[in-house]
């Protein structure tokens, strides 16, 4: 019996376990549910595609592979691409794609299984998605795939998603190479990507005599020389560890002495072989083959003594571009001698013929491994293996030049994804920059063009005018907050480039941005280079220009509502700790899709509430950027560490002049008369009137005076009208 006063402890324990298990089953229940559902979805798609398969098996291997079975017959593959690839989208997050492929390495469907990108989730339609990825049914996994135009005539091209060039650009590089490492791992194509487009050639017509030291010399001849320590050093930690071990003092003895030499260039096969010897092997070998000679000495064979006519030589081996060549009875002729002065004492030599089917290069690296196995029961054996590398000396091969397009092909192929990207907008960027260093201009002589205001006025709705068409509907160069906050977990979680390069015209913006904040603040973006701000601005210019009432709000209550947008801030970052996806959604706050990237082409609540707040900024400037923009808020806060004031203001400003703080369209000048830059957007309109000596009071009254004191000093004499006397 457990005494009474024990009881209450022990029902705390077993509440406190029953609770623990609740909530890990309250965790891990969601995540295997939508396993569950990802697992149902993939079956459906199976189904779909092979109607006759009956199941499938369980992942194998090192990238999860599925077989798709028909009763014991197989019909293809399936995995997932996060088994293989993680390549980050334009959220930041990888896109899980389930590929089918046949069992020729053809892909037989591609199919999204889940994504969190912005775009997609809230904007266009996610059948666009999967519409995109169906284009890749009927393409072989080795084939090259270019979204949108290519110079590559062997390339295949797919039509980008309009909106969404990048994603779907990603989706290209997920499932062509997700599907090329799984084809090649199941055997179903060749490894082709470290093989020259066209083999070498071998160079007939040199010859010249050497004997065995300078071919040794110059690595036509390869050495691997072991002793029998080396050996009982390699099978070290394992079953056969102290199996034939080297008898005390017998350790330095040689195990094998072995050398290697590929023989098709004359200086080297007619030095070894002879004259004779050397024509009648090239008489035998057909287009296509190539010959390596074998030679060794010491107490282990290369060819082995099991081995038996028709059979293959189970001890050597060659490797080249991941592939491996064995060799059989066929493909082996025994040398009797060979007659090159220097030759070592050997007690082994055979010329192997390598076939052309194997796609040998002799120009390319190539190594021969050497196979020794040791007894550990009766049918059971450990193997371990030497390797020595060869590459034919330059001078004895010829290489094929390639075109221009299998060099720009080669050179596309082996960029990352992100350099293709910013390649493909090229022409983008270009602009893009040529904008920015002219905004740069009217940034660093400001005080010239404040001088010229009606050139600046017009020069100023001209660059806006290119921010709303160009930047923001052609480039989709729309900033946003979900960068800020896509960063902020970058920082903090890990931190990968590729994940801000993979759209140039956002990067470029972005860096143009951060630079111009430590300069001039937040000013410089958000007047200048935010789509939609400057559709906004121009908006209400056509609005006053029609004479449309403007209403402002007091003071204190404007400078008070400047609070909301930190606080919307605030709460999408808390959001985003607990779910990016979820902090992604409620950025829609930001009406930048509807009305930049997707140009109003969405449901219509999303249209009304842009609609709505353009229609506001008819009546009042800019009303969503000064109390609503969480971007905005997001940049203000390092605007505390702008490195210069540019911005003039002169002693009389605020007190007693006021004109400058009641003309700001925005209201970022205090009463007092400074400029609260957290706030100003830096239309210069306040540098305008500073230079403009007919408008700005302090200007005015100084120039009066200036205009009396030139008088005085003129020294004119009054005229004093005298009245004539009588």
């Amino acid at each position: 019996m457990i005494p009474d006063r024990q009881r209450p402890e022990s029902c705390n324990d077993y509440w406190r376990c029953i609770a623990m298990v609740l909530l890990v089953l309250l965790l891990h229940v969601p995540k295997l549910a939508w396993a569950s559902d990802q697992q149902q979805l993939g079956w459906q798609r199976v189904i779909q595609f092979f109607p006759n398969a009956s199941g499938w098996s369980e992942p194998a291997g090192e990238f999860a592979v599925r077989q798709i079975l028909a009763g014991e017959s197989l019909l293809g593959y399936q995995y997932q691409s996060l088994q293989v690839t993680d390549i980050p989208a334009y959220s930041g997050k990888p896109i899980n794609i389930q590929v089918l492929l046949n069992p020729d390495g053809q892909i037989v469907d591609a199919y999204v299984l889940e994504h969190h990108e912005p775009i997609l989730l809230i904007g266009i339609p996610e059948q666009k998605l999967h519409d995109f990825s169906a284009k890749y049914q009927g393409i072989m996994a080795d084939q090259r795939v270019v979204v949108g135009n290519t110079s590559d005539p062997d390339a295949v091209t797919v039509d980008a998603v309009t909106g969404a060039t990048v994603t779907v650009m990603v989706v290209n590089e997920i499932i062509m190479r997700s599907a090329h490492e799984v084809a090649v791992s199941l055997g179903l194509i060749e490894d082709h990507s470290n093989r020259p487009f066209a083999p070498s050639g071998i160079k007939r017509e040199l010859f010249a005599a050497a004997d065995w030291q300078s071919l040794l010399g110059n690595g036509a001849i390869r050495r691997l020389h072991l002793t029998r320590a080396q050996v009982d050093q390699a099978f070290a930690n394992t079953e056969a560890a102290h199996i034939d071990n080297a008898p005390p003092g017998q350790s330095g003895q040689t195990f094998i002495d072995l050398y290697v030499a590929q023989i098709d260039p004359p200086i080297i096969g007619r030095n070894l072989l002879g004259e004779r010897q050397y024509q009648y092997l090239q008489q035998q070998l057909q287009p296509g083959e190539f010959a390596l000679a074998v030679l060794a000495s010491g107490q282990y064979s290369f060819k082995g003594s099991g081995y038996v006519r028709g059979g293959i030589f189970d001890r050597i081996q060659l490797r080249q571009f991941g592939d491996i060549i064995s060799f059989r009875d066929l493909d082996q002729q025994r040398l009797s001698d060979l007659y090159i002065d220097g030759l070592p004492a050997l007690t082994e030599m055979s010329v192997f013929i390598i076939r052309d089917h194997h796609g040998f290069d002799p120009g390319s690296p190539w190594s021969l491994e050497l196979l020794v196995r040791r007894q550990t029961g009766p049918v059971d054996g450990v193997f371990t293996s030497f390797e020595v590398g060869y590459q034919l000396p330059e001078a004895y091969i010829e290489r094929p030049v390639p075109s221009a397009e299998q060099l720009a092909a080669m050179e596309a192929a082996n960029r990352p994804m992100w350099v293709n990207i910013w390649y493909q907008k090229s022409f983008q960027l270009a602009v893009v920059l040529i904008a920015l260093l002219v905004l740069m201009v009217i940034l660093f002589l400001q005080d010239k063009f404040t001088q010229k205001p009606q050139f600046l006025h017009w020069l100023r709705r001209g660059y806006l005018l290119f921010t709303v068409v160009f930047i923001g509907w052609y480039a989709l160069g729309q900033l946003s907050v979900v960068n800020v906050l896509t960063f902020v977990h970058a920082m903090m979680q890990d931190f990968r480039w590729e994940l801000f390069l993979i759209d140039p015209v956002i990067f470029v913006l972005w860096t143009f941005t951060a630079a111009c904040i430590l300069l001039w603040g937040r000013g410089v973006f958000c007047g200048w280079l935010c789509p939609f701000g400057a559709l906004q601005e121009l908006i209400n210019e056509a609005a006053r220009k029609l004479k449309v009432p403007q209403f402002e709000l007091p003071f204190a209550v404007h400078e008070r509502l400047w609070a909301i947008k930190y606080i919307i801030l605030l709460v999408l970052f808390g959001i985003s700790l607990e779910s990016l996806a979820s902090a992604e959604r409620f950025a829609e706050v930001e009406p930048f899709k509807t009305a930049i990237t997707l140009k109003f082409d969405r449901q219509w609540w999303f249209v009304l509430y842009a609609a709505i707040l353009l229609v506001i900024n008819i009546f009042t400037r800019k009303v969503y950027c000064r109390y609503i923009c969480p971007l905005g808020a997001a940049l203000a806060i390092p605007t505390k560490l702008k490195l210069f004031d540019w911005l003039k203001r002169r002693k009389d400003c605020g007190n007693p002049c006021k004109l400058c703080a009641i003309e700001c369209e925005i209201q970022a000048i205090h009463p007092d008369g400074h400029i609260d830059h957290n706030e100003c957007h830096y239309c210069l309109d306040c540098q305008m009137t500073y230079h403009n000596e007919r408008k700005c009071p302090p200007l005015v009254a100084k120039n009066k005076k200036r205009q009396r004191a030139a008088k005085q000093e003129s020294g004119q004499i009054p005229i004093v009208q005298i009245e004539s006397q009588v």
